[in-house]
């Protein structure tokens, strides 16, 4: 038996083991940040002028979804990104490998219900990230928990960039 050189790994020695070799960058995320109530959309806004590579961020302005049809698809609901431009959820998700709900209180159950659903369906991460003091986030922790299978809660607005940022968003 040959001995694994401590650079063996780093260096492909046949064109068998080159064909495993990542040639490229390691891109970054696609997330989608979305605040689910007003104070969350404070924090969006100023997290979002920072430079990031590929994330968006949005507001949820429509707290109540849509109608599915029936047809058993996830209902959609209007997201407001932080330039004024308003779209679907489900057209921000088509290309979103992480979505990360903010929350500051739970007046965004519905709309953060209705998220997590549309993640969950299309197989996308979901995180949830709530702001301000333990004694007064339960309602939004309440929100969040049956829907985020991350779920952080902090009072500093800052671990928000730092999930994104270790996420490489």
């Amino acid at each position: 038996m040959r001995p694994i050189l401590s650079n063996g790994c780093a260096r492909a020695a046949t064109a068998a083991e080159a064909r495993f070799r990542i040639d490229r960058p390691i891109g970054g995320r696609s997330a989608r940040v979305v605040a689910l109530d007003g104070g969350a959309a404070a924090a969006v806004r100023r997290i979002a002028e920072q430079p990031w590579r590929d994330a968006r961020f949005f507001v949820s302005e429509d707290p109540a979804p849509a109608a599915d049809g029936g047809n058993g698809a996830s209902a959609d609901i209007v997201l407001r990104a932080t330039d004024g431009t308003t779209s679907w959820l489900s057209d921000e998700l088509a290309d979103a490998d992480v979505a990360i709900l903010v929350a500051t209180s739970g007046d965004g159950a519905q709309a953060a219900s209705t998220i997590a659903h549309a993640c969950d369906v299309l197989g996308i991460m979901t995180a949830g990230l709530i702001l301000g003091d333990r004694l007064e986030v339960g309602a939004a922790v309440s929100a969040l928990r049956p829907y985020a299978p991350v779920l952080l809660v902090t009072n500093d607005e800052g671990d928000v960039s730092e999930v994104l940022t270790a996420l490489r968003a």
